[in-house]
C-alpha cells in the first residue's frame, strides 16, 4: 500500500483531494488492523508449543480485496495467524469482517437513496460518480434484495407483542396511491401517542378500499396481540373504520379530522364563497370554549342552510364527534383536531411514488410505505405538555380543555 503514495506526485494540480484523503484512509485502515492483530497476538502469548515456542503466529495476509467506502475504494490486506497447536480460531477482524465488500456507511445509504427517489437502473452510475469507479456489492440486486429485507422486517413487526403498550390518542387513516400494475392501493395507517408523548407507528396494513371489514381486521390484530382501548381515536368520516372501532375498542371516544372535515365542506360550496365560509369553519374549531364551538357552528348551519344544503349536511353529518378534543387538554387541540400526522407523512410516500411512477406489487409498495414512514417517525415532535397524558390515564376529566377540580 505504501507503493500507492509513493507513486503520486501530490504537487500535481490535477491531484484530486479526495485521492488524497482516500489515500490517508487507506494507510489508516492499514495502521488499524496491524495494530487489532498485534493486539490478538498479544492476547494469546501465554500459549506455547512444546518446544517452548509461541503457538499463535503471523502468517501473511488474506487475499487482497477493495471495499468500497464513501472515500472510495480502498484496497485492504486483513492480516492472518495460525495455531501451531491447532487449538485457537484464527484472527478475524472486527473492522473488516470475512467477505466484507463495502463498509456499513455505504451499506446503510442505500435504502436513504432509494427511499429518497433513486430507481434501480440509477444506482451504479450515481455510486460510482459519488464513491469511485469501483463501488462492488452495489447493484440493482442489491435494493431487490434489500426491498425483500423489507417485507421481512414490516412482517415481523406486525407479529410483535402490544400488551405493553398503550396510547392515549390513535390517529388513523386510509391513504390511496396507484401502483405500477395500475392498481389503487389504500394503505391503511394507525399512529398513537404514547404516555411519554411520543408518536409512534402502531400498524399499516395494505388493501384496496377503507372497509369495515379491512379495518376491523387491522384493529382485531392489534387487540389480539394486547393494545387496550385508545381513550380518543381521530380519523375522517370513512364509516368503515368507526363501526368496526365501536365493536373493537368500544371504550375509545371518536373525534372527526377537522381537515378533512373542512375539505369535504367547502367542496359542496362554489369558489366564490369559499374563503368566508372557510373562515366561519375556523372558528368553530378553534374557539376556546365549547359553547362558542357550538355558537359558530349554529351561524354557519343558519348562514347557508338554504343556499348550499349539502355543505350544511356535510357539517351536521358527525355533530356528536365533532367537539370530543373539548374534553382532554388544551395544549394537545392542535394534535387531535386533525390527522395531518399521517398526511403529512404519507406525503413523501406519494412523492416517491411519483418520482418512479409506482413501485411494483403490493408487498414491494407497502414494505416501502412502511420503511418510509418509520423514517419520518424519527422526527416526529412530541405532544406538547404530555405529561397531562399520565393524568388522562388516570381518569382525569377535563372540560374546555382545563382541568376539573374536584370539590374539597
Amino acid at each position: 500500500m505504501q507503493e500507492d503514495t509513493n507513486l503520486i506526485d501530490i504537487a500535481q494540480p490535477k491531484f484530486a483531494i479526495e485521492e488524497i484523503a482516500r489515500l490517508g484512509a487507506q494507510q489508516m485502515l492499514a495502521a488499524a488492523l496491524e495494530a487489532e492483530v498485534a493486539a490478538y497476538l498479544n492476547q494469546h502469548s501465554h500459549s506455547l508449543t512444546s518446544n517452548g515456542l509461541r503457538a499463535v503466529v503471523r502468517n501473511g495476509y488474506h487475499q487482497e480485496r477493495d471495499i468500497a467506502t464513501a472515500m472510495g475504494p480502498l484496497r485492504v490486506r486483513v492480516p492472518r495467524t495460525r495455531d501451531r497447536n491447532g487449538e485457537t480460531e484464527a484472527f478475524a477482524s472486527s473492522l473488516i469482517p470475512k467477505y466484507m465488500r463495502k463498509s456499513l456507511a455505504l451499506e446503510e445509504a442505500l435504502p436513504y437513496f432509494y427511499l429518497g427517489g433513486l430507481s434501480n437502473g440509477d444506482f451504479i452510475p450515481c455510486f460510482e460518480k459519488l464513491f469511485g469507479q469501483e463501488v462492488r456489492g452495489v447493484s440493482s440486486a442489491s435494493i431487490t434484495r434489500l426491498k425483500q429485507v423489507w417485507s421481512d422486517e414490516m412482517r415481523a413487526w406486525k407479529q410483535r407483542d402490544l400488551s405493553d403498550r398503550r396510547y392515549c390518542y390513535l390517529w388513523v387513516d386510509g391513504i390511496h396511491f396507484n401502483t405500477r400494475n395500475e392498481e389503487r392501493l389504500c394503505v391503511l395507517v394507525a399512529i398513537g401517542a404514547t404516555a411519554e408523548g411520543k408518536k409512534e407507528l402502531v400498524a399499516v396494513e395494505g388493501g384496496y378500499r377503507e372497509s369495515e371489514p379491512s379495518w376491523r381486521s387491522l384493529l382485531d390484530n392489534l387487540k389480539q396481540r394486547g393494545l387496550e382501548d385508545p381513550l380518543l381515536c381521530i380519523g375522517d368520516g370513512a364509516l368503515g373504520f368507526w363501526k368496526a372501532l365501536r365493536d373493537v375498542f368500544p371504550e375509545s371516544k371518536e373525534q372527526r379530522c377537522w381537515v378533512h372535515k373542512t375539505a369535504n365542506i367547502l367542496d359542496k360550496m362554489p369558489k366564490s364563497v369559499q374563503p368566508q365560509a372557510k373562515e366561519l369553519i375556523h372558528c368553530i374549531y378553534q374557539a376556546e370554549k365549547k359553547q362558542k364551538a357550538e355558537e359558530a357552528y349554529a351561524e354557519f348551519i343558519e348562514r347557508y342552510e338554504d343556499r348550499y344544503p349539502k355543505a350544511v349536511k356535510c357539517l351536521e353529518k358527525d355533530a356528536d364527534v365533532l367537539f370530543s378534543f373539548y374534553s382532554f387538554p388544551a395544549a394537545h387541540w392542535q394534535h387531535i383536531r386533525s390527522t395531518n400526522v399521517i398526511e403529512s407523512t404519507f406525503a413523501t410516500v406519494r412523492l416517491r411514488t411519483k418520482k418512479t411512477r409506482g413501485h411494483g406489487s403490493m408487498t414491494t409498495t407497502l414494505a416501502m410505505a412502511f420503511k418510509l414512514v418509520e423514517r419520518a417517525e424519527q422526527r416526529w415532535r412530541k405532544i406538547k405538555k404530555y405529561q397531562l397524558v399520565e393524568k388522562l390515564f388516570k381518569g382525569v376529566e377535563f372540560k374546555d380543555g382545563e382541568e376539573v377540580k374536584l370539590a374539597a
